[in-house]
C-alpha cells in the first residue's frame, strides 16, 4: 500500500489548508526498506519515469574500501554498532547510510543507501 507524501493539510499554526485538487499518484511514497543483517533478499521496484530501484531488505556482505591502500573487498557483516539516523535503528540493527557496522577488517561506515541502491558499500574507519 502506498503512502501519500504531499503537503500537510495543516499549517505550523494549526490552521487548516484547503486544497484545490485531490491527491496525485506521483505524490505517492512507499515504506522504507529498513535493511537488516541476514541472507540476502532484495526486490526490484519500478519508480517514476519507468526507472527501477533495487531495495535491499536483508544484506549479509559489505563492499569495504580501504582509503589508505585504495583497495576494495567484499566482507561479511558481523553486526550493527550504531546508527546516527535513529536510536531506534541502532536498537533494531537497521543498516542505513552513515551506520557503523563491524566486520572482520574492523569498523566500517556505510556510504551507500541500501534501501535505494540494493547494495551495502562502506569505508574502513581507522581509530
Amino acid at each position: 500500500m502506498g503512502r501519500w507524501q504531499g503537503r500537510s493539510r495543516r499549517l505550523a499554526t494549526g490552521a487548516r489548508v484547503r486544497f484545490s485538487r485531490k491527491k496525485r499518484l506521483y505524490e505517492m511514497g512507499r515504506p522504507p526498506a529498513e535493511t537488516v543483517i541476514g541472507p540476502r533478499r532484495s526486490k526490484i521496484v519500478r519508480i517514476l519515469g519507468g526507472k527501477t530501484k533495487i531495495k535491499a531488505y536483508i544484506a549479509d556482505v559489505v563492499n569495504v574500501s580501504d582509503q589508505s591502500t585504495g583497495k576494495t573487498q567484499k566482507v561479511p557483516i558481523k553486526e550493527v554498532i550504531s546508527n546516527p539516523a535513529s536510536v531506534e535503528y541502532t536498537r533494531r540493527k537497521i543498516i542505513t547510510k552513515g551506520a557503523m557496522i563491524s566486520t572482520e577488517l574492523g569498523k566500517v561506515r556505510v556510504t551507500s543507501r541500501p534501501g535505494q541502491d540494493g547494495v551495502v558499500n562502506g569505508i574502513l574507519v581507522r581509530e
